[in-house]
């Protein structure tokens, strides 16, 4: 009995970075160590909603990396193919607003993240794996970020490629700098998330549904920007452009949302069999009825995550909970 008929849609894939957020905590000038990192998230995200999960990352020897794969291993991410990498961990610094959105900075020169080899992934896509995602930071920092783009391209013959630009202009620089990349990078993939804040700095000026529909002709069947407290935006050939309302939540922080819409969009396409090779012709063909129901449980995982502090994205349970809820 193969894989897929066994019990899903096989392994997914996660390629980019596992960094240490450091999360405003218990008053003025106190911040907690929290895991995070956009892809490592994601992991997460999709490990809790049980989709069985791969994180190829490089994890840095040192005490806030073994922190960082004991809260992978402990939410059932494998880290077979993560690297045990010698240069230190990557952080971010959390300020968040009065309404909960949050700003970065960040400590990343010479870390552990961006210095990948091409012998280090080799063989990381081998074992039922059906889907690759990818994004964030990793892949636009050198040296190691060319290395990921052809794993990307390379991954893109055989399943599902799935990408997240996760602007950060403090370490991306102009705009021009990277949306070369960026672009290039979309047309490799068959589901792209994107948010208004990163077309706000990438292409400003250009409105969300005009954006989906030029990059539904560079190449992804799926194509969904997210809009804050006012849902999302999600477009294929088939559906054409559909909005979803969001959720009213009590938002503690923002911190993870795009992530855990992330994870859910593709743990929604892990459920219904849309992710492999040979599953890009009913991928591309999805129906607006179907495409609505994904990009619900897209905005409730979203949700959920905005009344957590740092990147907690929702289980399976916790998803069945707040749908019953709402039913």
């Amino acid at each position: 009995m193969s894989e897929r008929a066994a019990g899903g849609a096989g392994v997914v894939a996660v390629a980019g970075e596992a960094l240490v957020d450091f999360v405003p905590a218990g008053g003025p000038g106190v911040f907690q160590a929290a895991p995070g990192g956009s892809p490592a998230n994601v992991a997460v995200g999709l490990a809790r909603q049980e989709v069985p999960t791969r994180l190829l990352a490089r994890i840095a020897d040192d005490l806030l990396g073994h922190r960082l794969r004991a809260h992978l291993d402990g939410n059932g991410v494998d880290l077979s193919y993560a690297v045990r990498a010698a240069e230190p961990t990557s952080l971010a610094i959390v300020a968040v607003g009065r309404d909960g959105v949050v700003e970065y900075d960040f400590r990343v020169e010479g870390t552990a993240d961006w210095q990948w080899r091409d012998d280090e992934v080799a063989g990381a896509l081998d074992g039922g794996v059906v889907a690759l995602h990818a994004g964030s930071i990793a892949l636009t920092m050198p040296p190691g970020a060319d290395v990921l783009q052809r794993l990307l391209a390379t991954a893109r013959q055989s399943m599902t490629v799935s990408y997240d630009p996760n602007c950060r202009p403090l370490l991306m620089g102009a705009p021009d700098a990277v949306r070369g990349r960026i672009e290039s990078l979309v047309a490799l993939a068959d589901v792209v998330k994107a948010s208004a804040d990163d077309l706000d700095w990438l292409l400003p000026g250009r409105a969300p549904e005009q954006v989906a529909e030029t990059w539904l002709a560079k190449g992804p069947s799926v194509v969904v920007i997210t809009l804050g407290p006012a849902g999302l935006l999600a477009a294929t050939r088939q559906a054409g452009v559909l909005r979803r309302p969001g959720r009213v939540v009590e938002v503690v922080d923002t911190v993870g949302a795009g992530d855990a819409c992330m994870a859910a969009l593709l743990a929604g396409l892990h459920r219904r069999d849309l992710l492999g090779g040979e599953r890009r012709d009913a991928l591309r063909a999805m129906d607006a009825a179907t495409l609505a129901e994904l990009a619900d449980e897209a905005v409730l995982a979203a949700a959920i995550t905005c009344t957590r502090p740092g990147a907690d994205p929702p289980t399976a349970a916790d998803l069945r909970e707040a749908t019953a809820r709402q039913g």
